[in-house]
């Protein structure tokens, strides 16, 4: 699809935060045609095997159009950031002025062609968003499969906000598959209790983030 053929939703809906990744990149998942013998649909092989050859299109223009296009809507971002050039990618649109703090920075894990799913990973996608934005962003981890639990554990315990869910993960645990993203949010709901950290409730989330509120979307 053409990028306003993808913005078609956002623009209708106007909603309070979408996502928005901050450059191309390869996206493999072909590796998992290795892994799982039998597949339930047909269309998973073909679509895993697609993947060998898939650009995930997020040029310069792109990302400006879409900074653009949704600023009278009051839609804020969730940056998507799978490796360190994405985080330059950013600081780049927020020297221009298309950006304004405080912006919400997701940072992905353990997705082939981005960067990988080990402690040190994530320390580094830290420093440097650390070094570029200093106190101006809000910092998440989502961890691709079985990154999931780990890197949000670890991203928690240094003082990052978590993502999870089906879209993310298919596992609960080891080789044992979620029933819902429900199930995931229950079980990293717990981990952050067991951490003595601090469940934000919707309204102080969107105080966090600065988000227009519910009654400002387009439904």
């Amino acid at each position: 699809m053409t990028v306003a053929e993808r913005l078609r939703p956002v623009h209708f809906f106007k909603p309070e935060l979408a996502s928005l990744n901050m450059g191309s990149m390869n996206f493999g998942l072909y590796p998992m045609l290795t892994r799982f013998n039998k597949l339930e649909h047909i269309w998973e092989k073909e679509h895993l095997e697609k993947s060998k050859d898939l650009v995930f299109k997020n040029t310069f223009a792109d990302i400006e159009y879409i900074l653009e296009s949704c600023r009278d809507n009051g839609t804020r971002f969730e940056f998507e950031c799978y490796d360190i050039s994405h985080l330059y990618n950013l600081a780049h649109f927020v020297d221009r002025g298309l950006i304004k703090p405080p912006f919400f920075i997701q940072s992905v894990f353990g997705i082939l062609g981005g960067i990988g799913g080990h402690p040190e990973d994530l320390m580094h996608m830290k420093r440097t968003a650390d070094r570029l934005f200093g106190n101006d962003f809000v910092w998440s981890i989502l961890g691709a499969g079985r990154n999931q639990m780990p890197l949000a554990t670890q991203g928690a315990a240094q003082g990052a906000n978590v993502r999870v869910g089906l879209e993310d993960s298919l596992w609960i645990s080891a080789g044992k598959l979620a029933k819902s993203s429900a199930e995931q949010v229950h079980n990293i709901r717990s981990i952050l209790r067991g951490l003595s950290l601090e469940i934000a409730t919707p309204d102080e989330a969107r105080n966090l983030l600065q988000l227009k509120g519910r009654s400002e979307v387009a439904l």
